[in-house]
């Protein structure tokens, strides 16, 4: 099934930027705004992924939504690079100033969630010698390109935000419909 993709650009205290896609993401919470990420297993150099290790260190995070005409530069930005690699420079992208927090939002996205670490959370079990966490974050502001939106709504289908599905297997949100939810249950015979 697709998994929205979490595209998390983090700094840590010596100002080394990250960038690195995560399928285990999404947005979990409404009030407040909060969202997940898990940095699942172990740096190309050992230890924790720098993802983990900068939020720890900072408290800040980016989460880039990951657009089809971006699919390349997401997969580019998932090598597993060395420590002092800036995943922007590998993969071609701009770094753009976030307004709430220190680390740079993808400027060639069109939606960016600036977030506030709340907890990393730990979790059973391990992968790659490194125990498996969740990071916990408060959305500080949202930022969304102003042709996704429709009467102050953004329209997913024009978005195309892709998702992972397994394996090497992505899928893009092109198609939406709409499903009012029912406001009342009624019981036949009641």
């Amino acid at each position: 099934m697709p998994r929205p993709i979490g595209w998390v650009s983090t700094i840590d205290g010596r100002g080394r930027v990250n960038l690195a896609p995560f399928s285990f993401f999404n947005l979990v919470s409404e009030h407040p705004p909060l969202v997940i990420y898990c940095p699942v297993g172990a740096h190309a150099e050992g230890g924790e992924k720098d993802s983990l290790r900068a939020v720890r260190d900072v408290g800040e995070f980016v989460i880039n939504v990951a657009t089809y005409s971006l699919r390349e530069a997401l997969n580019v930005s998932s090598a597993p690079a060395g420590r002092d690699v800036d995943e922007f420079e590998l993969a071609g992208l701009s770094k753009e100033p976030s307004q709430l927090v220190r680390p740079p939002r993808v400027k060639e996205s069109p939606l960016h969630l600036e977030c506030r670490l709340v907890k990393v959370i730990s979790m059973p079990g391990s992968f790659g010698g490194v125990d498996n966490c969740m990071v916990l974050g408060e959305v500080l502001g949202v930022h969304i390109r102003d042709d996704l939106l429709q009467d102050g709504l953004l329209k997913i289908d024009r978005l195309e935000p892709i998702a992972r599905l397994g394996y090497q297997e992505y899928a893009v949100v092109r198609e939406t419909f709409t499903m009012p939810r029912p406001t009342r249950v009624t019981v036949e015979g009641a």
